[in-house]
């Protein structure tokens, strides 16, 4: 049997395909290399990663200007073996964006699963509450939890920064489970009752299992959130409790050390490799 390479040219070729599969590839065959919406995309990423680029430049750079003196490691051991504040309020940031997270997550799990499967008299009002702390700006929420616990004479510190850090990430959490529970097929509940599972049995066997890429979601949406809020944490932090972004913010007040861009560059390092990841275990658990 002779191999028709002449007609495998001529299907593939987008001029002499048919069909509507076929038009569309005439017409991608056709289009200019460079689209304005192309163009958009790219000007959009350099806007976007530049400034990172810059800032991972000038960590290496030796003086402190924004000349170009040299390459040199002294930010990098100014960061790594002189700068124990700043290391302080980089755990005391870790600290609190991880329990807080965590418990923003148990806390919005729950409640999403209460508020999509049973219904009471309040639940939509406890469902549009929910999302009070995202639609108010963060000055607000700031001020009213700091009057707060000056009435309950609370004294400021990193408990009453993770208690605030968990009242604004709980409904990040409860939105990525509730989107999670949308999609929810209540048969296999059924199944999993026919089959002899009582309710805490089904929870933590099938319902938390099913629900684990949204709660994983939440939980580094809540993190990330805590990491980098400066607004609400500035109201309600006090001595000796200071976080990273409130480090920062006294430190460049006085200009831009090269320190800070010694620790970003570290940070985004590891960031890239945390969510390369995390990207892996979330396929991962998607998958199962």
């Amino acid at each position: 049997m002779k191999l028709d390479i002449k007609g495998i040219i001529t299907n593939l070729t987008p001029g002499k395909a048919k069909g509507e599969a076929a038009r569309h590839a005439r017409r991608a065959y056709r289009q200019k290399p460079f689209s304005f919406s192309q163009t958009v995309f790219i000007a959009a990423l350099v806007f976007l990663f530049l400034p990172l680029l810059v800032l991972i430049v000038y960590s290496f750079n030796e003086s402190k200007g924004m000349g170009w003196t040299g390459f040199s490691m002294v930010w990098y051991e100014q960061l790594f073996l002189h700068s124990r504040d700043l290391w302080r309020a980089f755990w005391n940031s870790i600290l609190i964006a991880i329990t807080s997270a965590g418990t923003a997550t148990v806390f919005g799990t729950l409640g999403a699963v209460g508020v999509n499967w049973y219904r009471f008299r309040l639940r939509n009002y406890v469902q549009a509450i929910s999302f009070l702390p995202m639609i108010l700006p963060e000055i607000i929420i700031g001020v009213s939890l700091s009057l707060f616990f000056a009435g309950i004479k609370l004294k400021l510190g990193l408990l009453t920064i993770f208690i605030a850090h968990t009242t604004f990430n709980l409904p990040f959490v409860f939105l990525m489970v509730m989107a999670r529970l949308d999609e929810f097929d209540f048969s296999i509940i059924e199944a999993a009752h026919d089959l002899g599972a009582n309710e805490q049995q089904t929870f933590l066997k099938v319902t938390v299992p099913i629900c684990m890429p949204g709660i994983v979601s939440g939980f580094l949406t809540a993190v990330t959130i805590s990491l980098e809020d400066f607004v609400i944490t500035y109201f309600v932090a006090g001595p000796g409790s200071t976080t990273l972004p409130l480090y920062i913010y006294s430190a460049i007040r006085f200009g831009v050390s090269p320190v800070i861009n010694a620790l970003s560059v570290v940070m985004i390092l590891g960031t890239v490799a945390l969510t390369y990841l995390l990207r892996n275990f979330l396929k991962y658990i998607a998958a199962k």
